[in-house]
């Protein structure tokens, strides 16, 4: 198990299709890195300047949208994952 600090969420890459919408196959080195993820854990987050906690907005299991270079890449458990800012998350997916 892998707890975040602070403002930082651990986020799974949601993988794009593999296939056009005309159903041209994309080989995999021409595949960009999809901007969409789900939230693995969160950090309790970040403290304002009284040191109260300020709570975070997004929480485990949340689909998300980030910036294309956001985040810091690691491996947990033989699985790739993102390490990233709470500030780095642009939105929240229903």
């Amino acid at each position: 198990m892998f707890t975040p600090l602070h403002d930082r969420v651990l986020v799974r890459r949601i993988e794009g299709d593999d296939k056009t919408s005309g159903g041209l196959i994309i080989p995999e080195n021409a595949k960009e890195k999809p901007q969409e993820g789900e939230v693995v854990s969160v950090g309790t987050g970040a403290r304002d300047d009284d040191g109260e906690r300020i709570a975070m907005d997004v929480k485990a299991g949340d689909k998300i949208l980030f910036g294309k270079w956001s985040g810091t890449e690691i491996k947990l458990d033989g699985e790739d994952l993102l390490i990233m800012k709470e500030s780095d998350v642009l939105g929240i997916l229903a």
